[in-house]
């Protein structure tokens, strides 16, 4: 029988993500407060600025496992994550040496087709690393979606940086801002995302955000 907490915490989920030299506020940080006879102010609509870079960042419940920016040039194609896996892997034999020896530890992906491609496959299967994907269209049970893509760009909209060096160092001082803790709930949190999937057979369902428990929809 598989021990479903230890299990969950031996999981290092990845994905990647655009990081913008300038990102719009969102509304709820641009709003201000008026009067009830001011009039309405007039916000100018803003557009990402085309100086950007590609997050690709690995993370298990005890933290950061490996991030890397992708060159400007690359595309984050089935050869190309081939080369990333590698790097996460040695990554984790020097700062996970106990899971990594025994191999127990999984790669949680999306199903984009770099992830899933027949020469990553390949390339891992020799390394005996087991590979697990979310089912289609779920970013309710993705950390990276749910938790810190979200979390890491919240704090950068609206500030504006220069050049890619300046995105770059932006985001690694954030990230060491994430503490530990943080990881472990948001892996506790897949647990119960994942239960709460597998209860709902399927059906689609709403989760609340203060509590473990999900509204199904559709009931009969």
């Amino acid at each position: 029988m598989v021990d479903a907490d230890n299990f969950f915490n031996k999981i290092i989920t990845g994905d990647e993500t655009w990081c913008f030299a300038y990102d719009p506020e969102a509304k709820r940080q641009s709003s201000d407060w008026v009067g009830e006879t001011s009039p309405r102010l007039k916000k100018p609509k803003f557009r990402r600025l085309r100086i950007k870079i590609v997050l690709i960042i690995f993370f298990d419940s005890k933290g950061i496992a490996h991030k890397e920016f992708v060159p400007e040039g690359k595309t984050v194609n089935a050869e190309f994550y081939k080369g990333v896996m590698d790097r996460p892997l040695k990554r984790i034999h020097r700062v996970r040496p106990a899971p990594f020896c025994s191999r127990f530890f999984s790669f949680l992906h999306d199903i984009a087709p770099a992830h899933k491609a027949a020469s990553v496959c390949q390339f891992l299967t020799p390394k005996i690393v087991t590979t697990l994907y979310y089912p289609p269209y779920s970013p309710t049970l993705s950390p990276p979606d749910y938790f810190l893509f979200p979390k890491l760009k919240m704090k950068s909209k609206g500030l504006h940086f220069a050049d890619v060096a300046e995105i770059q160092e932006a985001v690694t001082d954030e990230l060491k801002e994430i503490q530990k803790e943080e990881f472990s709930a948001v892996f506790q949190k897949l647990y119960d995302r994942t239960k709460a999937c597998m209860y709902a057979s399927g059906a689609y369902f709403e989760f609340k955000k203060k509590a473990r428990v999900f509204d199904k929809k559709n009931q009969s």
